[in-house]
């Protein structure tokens, strides 16, 4: 699925914290609505069948209740998208990713056989529809999400290329998929932030640590032999550059991916590099952007929803821009349309075990939406945030946000005031509410009155933000209303 994702180390974050953040976006011709939920442990069943590919996976016992982002509409599988569990471990899943023919043809996709002329059918891989749900709710720190989705995919395979994000409150690993059941992970440094188009992205891999002390790398447990068998390192000093030997640079590439992550690299380190004119490090066509770097301030929340909404605002590439530049529109933007959600998983290192994991939850298109954080331990959401179906309703935050973005977007000019001052007011009713709520939290020992107001919290958060959703909603449709094909300016005395 096409996605966009960025990682920040607790050294580059403005308060400690470990943060990873990911846009949830529909392929092109439709659009899947989603919400956010609780998954109790009794959901979870002893064997796991996924709809698309229909492998069976034998589950281990006592998993733990988790958060997700579900599909709201049955049909397609839970595709939980990204969340916490009760360990505290958080995990975002999955970012698409590009390969190359070599390594398809060394290690094929596990794409499913549907049965027939009398052969029985053949299952696939696991996928993302099904990885969140396999692996959440049974690991307790990042390291072991990546050991226990290595695992899975050496037995079982995948049927597609993808990225996924691990989290607990000290580290952040990052793994990639490589073929049908090969896979690489790294570390991401403390001191630094990871930004990931739909491309493969890691440039350097130690296979030394990998095979040995394994403390920031991790990989197949035959990915040396893989990569010399089939001659897939292009480096010539020996040191492997993944993004070479298993991604690609395809001319669509420089469209479709490379423009995001320059984007967001150049906004978070504008004058460490020279991203713009003749005589630029880096362009948005560039095949060599850092995958991490330590940026030049520390990262905010409002940061990562900054970036995660582009539309390469201030650069001749912004579909909305004012110039008559022929670039408008150019690239692929990270605020998209067909934006379904985004989450940001925020632990706090400062907070209290039980209050420490925060999920800010943003629907529909980013360019247009509001980002709004919640207390990740608790047993049951809002109704606001949890009751999406396929019907269009003013009752759920993710209908009240497309509707809101689909009309800024038709009435741009007259609108997108409304929606600065919407996100403005979302974002500082976010912060007053946990700064409450974490105050309230500090004064009260008992456990099960602290679980009461998480869940309080929540809802005073969700009350909020329903009420600048509808007022939000209100003052776009009045702009788009005066600006219809039938208006008439004279009316009756």
């Amino acid at each position: 699925m096409a996605c966009t994702t960025i990682l920040v180390g607790r050294k580059a974050s403005y308060d400690g914290s470990t943060m990873i953040a990911r846009n949830d976006d529909s392929g092109s011709g439709h659009f899947t609505p989603k919400k956010f939920v609780v998954v109790p442990p009794q959901e979870h069943p002893a064997v796991y069948r996924s709809v698309l590919s229909h492998v069976e996976v034998e589950l281990p016992g006592s998993p733990m209740r988790m958060t997700a982002m579900p599909n709201a509409v049955e049909g397609k599988g839970i595709w939980a998208a990204g969340g916490v569990n009760e360990a505290g471990v958080g995990m975002t899943a999955t970012e698409t990713i590009t390969s190359n023919p070599r390594v398809l043809g060394a290690d094929p996709l596990v794409e499913y056989i549907p049965a027939k002329d009398g052969q029985p059918e053949v299952p696939g891989g696991i996928g993302e529809e099904d990885i969140v749900y396999l692996v959440l709710p049974y690991i307790h720190t990042a390291r072991e999400g990546v050991l226990r989705l290595g695992k899975l995919l050496e037995k079982y395979g995948t049927y597609e290329m993808n990225g996924i994000a691990f989290q607990d409150v000290h580290e952040i690993w990052w793994l990639e998929t490589i073929g049908g059941h090969h896979w690489i992970a790294k570390r991401v440094p403390d001191d630094a932030y990871v930004v990931m188009p739909n491309q493969l992205g890691i440039d350097q891999f130690d296979l030394e640590d990998a095979f040995g002390a394994k403390k920031n790398h991790l990989c197949s447990a035959d990915l040396d032999d893989f990569i010399e068998n089939d001659h897939l390192d292009l480096s010539w000093n020996g040191v492997l550059n993944p993004r070479d030997a298993f991604g690609s640079h395809d001319d669509s590439d420089h469209v479709y991916n490379t423009p995001r992550a320059w984007f967001m690299l150049r906004y978070l380190n504008p004058h460490s590099k020279k991203w713009d004119g003749p005589n630029a490090d880096y362009t948005p066509r560039s095949d060599d952007l850092p995958w991490c770097m330590a940026p030049e301030k520390k990262i905010t929340p409002e940061d990562v929803k900054y970036v995660l909404s582009s539309h390469y605002q201030g650069t001749p590439y912004d579909p909305y821009g004012s110039s008559q530049s022929d670039q408008k529109g150019a690239f692929r933007s990270i605020g998209i349309n067909r934006n379904d959600f985004m989450a940001l998983i925020q632990m706090r290192p400062d907070q209290p075990e039980d209050s420490r994991v925060l999920e800010w939850i943003a629907f529909a298109s980013n360019a247009f939406n509001v980002m709004v954080p919640f207390y990740a331990n608790v047993t049951t959401t809002p109704a606001y945030l949890s009751n999406t179906t396929g019907a269009v309703s003013t009752d759920n935050f993710y209908w009240n946000s497309r509707m809101i973005a689909a009309m800024a977007d038709a009435a741009y000019s007259k609108s997108v005031f409304h929606i600065e001052r919407y996100q403005l007011a979302a974002a500082s009713a976010g912060h007053a509410n946990i700064n409450t709520y974490d105050a309230k939290l500090r004064r009260e020992q008992d456990a099960s009155a602290r679980a009461a107001l998480r869940e309080q919290a929540n809802e005073a958060m969700a009350d909020t933000i329903r009420d600048l959703s509808a007022d939000t909603l209100d003052k776009v449709l009045y702009e788009l209303s005066c600006q219809m094909k039938n208006c008439y300016s004279r009316s009756d005395a």
